[in-house]
Parts: structure tokens; C-alpha cells; sequence
């Protein structure tokens, strides 16, 4: 399992899992598993650290461990 953010930032900016998955191009299972701690390719990483607002030099603020 891997850490990360992105479910808190998605809420802290009062996202639902469907308005991501629809910014980032991917499916809202895709979310909902990266959520519980998943693993996930690094283009599909790159997509919700972009749809989320944050560069991509943010990453560590999204996925810590990665």
C-alpha cells in the first residue's frame, strides 16, 4: 500500500472522485483505488497531480513515497 494525498487535497477542494477522474482522463475506479493506497503508473500519477491544480515539481506534496 502507498501513502498519499490525494483523496485530502480532492476534498479540501471540494472535488468529488467523478469531477477528478474526469480532469485527469482516467476512471473513477482508477481513483477510488489509488485512494485506498494502490500503486499507479506514473502517467496516470502525473495526470491527478496536474488535475489537481499542483505541478508536476509538487509531486511529493501528492504521492510522498513515490
Amino acid at each position: 500500500m502507498l501513502l498519499n494525498s490525494v483523496k485530502s487535497i480532492r476534498e479540501s477542494l471540494l472535488m468529488s472522485k467523478a469531477e477528478l477522474a474526469r480532469k485527469a482522463d482516467v476512471s473513477p475506479l482508477t481513483i477510488t483505488r489509488i485512494e485506498r493506497g494502490f500503486p499507479c503508473r506514473m502517467e496516470t500519477m502525473r495526470k491527478i497531480i496536474l488535475a489537481l491544480g499542483y505541478r508536476l515539481s509538487d509531486k511529493d506534496k501528492v504521492f510522498p513515497e513515490n
